[in-house]
């Protein structure tokens, strides 16, 4: 228990232990139980599910709001100079376009396994419950969000494979190198980091999340991905306010 104690305490452990081990199984699971029923799931239970989950997202994105010792003044300047910053590089269209770029590169054959790859990879590793919940991973271990990120992983892996086969089910090393190279990486910064500046960091996280569930319940189109540079300012601001 004690060697299992210290490796968690490491960055490494804590990517080993951490929300994108859980998220890289998972998508294996789904995309084993899309396999099974290569019918298709029905459209109708498919939109039920990720509704449910969307507002799961939601509450967790709320209940993260409650952050003790914010100064609300750090967070709306943040938000403010994140999303014109965010908007003017379009971060969103940014990763969109390379997204496609990706895609039609290994799609040239067009083989069925490769575009299930790509879509899956796509979808599972570009948004903002990746960036916030491996950061708040590695930052604060707490995998909550990247836990929550991984049942509706789970259920869109069921049904993409179910029509596009087994190309879904190999996003899984995506999932795990990226979430994972996120979680060591914030894990390295986070010693330098002060408990005020995370907790800023965390509700800020916490709101995208919230915009993410609305997203998912098709309520707003909000671009989230244009907002997250304002997740990374307070290490500025709370040094001078």
């Amino acid at each position: 228990m004690e060697v299992l104690n210290a490796i968690g305490d490491t960055a490494v452990g804590r990517v080993f232990m951490s929300g994108a081990v859980v998220n890289f199984f998972i998508v294996i699971l789904g995309s084993a139980i899309g396999l099974l029923f290569k019918k298709g799931i029905p459209e109708k239970v498919k939109n039920t599910l990720m509704w449910g989950m969307a507002l799961c997202v939601i509450y967790i994105g709320i209940t993260g709001l409650f952050e003790q010792n914010i100064n609300i003044i750090v967070v709306i300047l943040s938000f403010a100079l994140g999303s014109v910053v965010g908007e003017l590089l379009d971060i969103d269209r940014l990763v969109n376009r390379l997204g496609e770029k990706v895609e039609k590169a290994i799609c040239k054959e067009d083989a069925k396994i490769a575009e299930g790859f790509v879509t899956a990879t796509m979808l599972f590793c570009v948004g903002a419950m990746t960036v916030v919940g491996s950061i708040d991973s590695g930052i604060n271990a707490d995998n909550s969000t990247l836990y929550s990120k991984s049942v509706i992983d789970c259920v869109a892996a069921a049904a993409l494979s179910s029509s596009l086969g087994f190309g879904v089910m190999l996003s899984c090393f995506s999932v795990l190198i990226i979430e994972g190279g996120l979680t060591l990486l914030a894990s390295f910064v986070a010693p330098v980091l002060d408990s005020a500046t995370v907790s800023h960091m965390s509700v800020i996280g916490s709101a995208l999340i919230i915009a993410l569930g609305l997203n998912l319940l098709g309520a707003t189109k909000i671009k989230v991905m244009n907002y997250l540079p304002a997740i990374f300012l307070p290490i500025v601001f709370c040094l001078v306010i």
